[in-house]
């Protein structure tokens, strides 16, 4: 079978990984073409397009797919099938019909809820206790396509975004190997989504990392668990900017009114349900993540002051 794979950041890399197991010929890899990252502004390749190339795997990076040259580029791959892992380009009707059994994407929810390019973090925001892989054909919609398979997973509050993100990218790819053989001995028959229960993740803004300690301090953990690294989730402290790397909920709460936000001793602030946050890990703009202690002892944060002003 030849095989194209499309795909670019961390979370693609296992599923390319697991194909390059399997007999399956890869005609070629399309990825996000290489772009400054960082402070040094190195031009930088994608994680794709580093294990393509380690496994000597032909790399395509256009910087759209919408032109009748790239289409016939991808064409004259004469693919079988394609697997489209978070590619971040949009596939036009001519890429999506080129190769024989169509394209299919392995998408981070349980279709259709959390359509859209955060499935995870959204999941994760609004307090999910399941998510999941979903294995769906390819159409011109937002993740509209007929579902394969589908694998459930678990969520708890203390998951961190890192660690979902990693199991679930290995889910996909385990299931990815499964479904294969079958869609394409014919073996599955494809099924439509619900059109109930549908949702959309739309795209991560960096203002999204601000905390807003009016929310409970659920919410605010929430965001503390699933908005790292990006875009870190933040506060200001005297106009300073405050990165939060991790906190938790302490078993104390507040039963008189003091204003959401107001920092008591040790590192810990209220939030809007009276329940109290503390911080485990900070960092100063500029500075290194610290435990809690070692970041006060160099930058003592004072009991009564309250963040975000």
């Amino acid at each position: 079978m030849r095989l194209v794979f499309m795909g670019t950041p961390d979370f693609s890399v296992p599923p390319l990984l697991s194909l390059i197991k399997t007999d399956y010929t890869i005609v070629g890899v399309y990825t996000q073409p290489p772009r400054p990252k960082n402070r040094g502004h190195h031009v930088t390749k994608s994680p794709v397009h580093e294990v393509a190339e380690a496994h000597g795997i032909p790399v395509y990076t256009p910087k759209t797919l919408r032109d009748n040259d790239q289409q016939g580029i991808f064409k004259t791959l004469n693919a079988d099938i394609a697997v489209v892992v978070a590619y971040g380009l949009i596939l036009p009707k001519a890429i999506l019909e080129a190769p024989r059994k169509g394209c299919l994407n392995i998408h981070g929810s349980i279709l259709p809820r959390w359509r859209g390019a955060a499935p995870i973090h959204r999941a994760m925001l609004a307090g999910d206790n399941l998510t999941g892989i979903t294995i769906m054909q390819m159409d011109e919609g937002l993740d509209t396509g007929d579902m394969l398979s589908t694998s459930d997973y678990n969520l708890s509050p203390s998951d961190t975004f890192i660690k979902v993100h990693d199991d679930l990218s290995q889910l996909g790819a385990d299931l990815l190997i499964k479904t294969l053989p079958d869609y394409m001995n014919d073996t599955i028959v494809p099924q439509k989504q619900p059109q109930e229960g549908i949702t959309y993740a739309h795209k991560l803004t960096k203002e999204e990392g601000l905390l807003d300690f009016s929310q409970s301090a659920e919410m605010v953990l929430r965001q503390v668990k699933t908005l790292n690294p990006w875009p870190g989730p933040y506060t200001y402290y005297n106009g300073t900017l405050l990165k939060i790397k991790d906190a938790s909920i302490t078993a104390d709460r507040i039963e008189r009114d003091i204003i959401p936000g107001t920092l008591l001793e040790n590192g810990s602030v209220v939030c809007g349900d009276g329940c109290i946050l503390s911080f485990d890990i900070l960092q100063r703009e500029g500075g290194k993540p610290l435990p809690k202690n070692d970041f006060l002892r160099g930058m003592p944060l004072m009991c009564g002051k309250i963040l975000g002003e």
